[in-house]
């Protein structure tokens, strides 16, 4: 049975493991490297993440599994590309949201600066 699909499954649990599929770092840089190609052979992946082809593979996995990629084999090759175009949307909005959260956290940060200094404890020194 689909990762994704189940009986009588809320939807938010549904959506929870559809997140699970995107929990690793390599997951996510696969997903952002096929929605820049569109497809792209495995060879091509290896070469971009520096890693065994085995985690790739493991990797690769997941997502079809979570349904975020398909694959095609072509003679000996095997390309992926994106399951839906949304997942591309996916991708953009993560960014996005990402980018201002850390723009605020920066903005806080700086507005430490403003703060008044406090006085150096009193060392004993008898």
């Amino acid at each position: 049975m689909d990762v994704l699909l189940g009986e009588d499954r809320p939807l938010y649990e549904v959506k929870a493991n559809l997140f699970k599929g995107l929990a690793h770092p390599v997951r996510v840089r696969i997903l952002e490297i096929v929605t820049a190609g569109g497809e792209v052979g495995v060879g091509a992946l290896m070469d971009d993440l520096h890693i065994e082809a085995s985690h790739l593979s493991q990797h690769l996995a997941v997502l079809r599994r979570h349904s975020l990629v398909v694959s095609e084999r072509r003679g000996s090759q095997v390309f992926y590309r994106p399951a839906f175009p949304e997942v591309a949307d996916l991708l953009r909005v993560a960014r996005s949201l990402l980018v201002d959260i850390l723009s605020q956290a920066q903005d806080r940060l700086e507005s430490t600066g403003n703060l008044p200094e406090l006085a150096q404890p009193m060392v004993d020194v008898r």
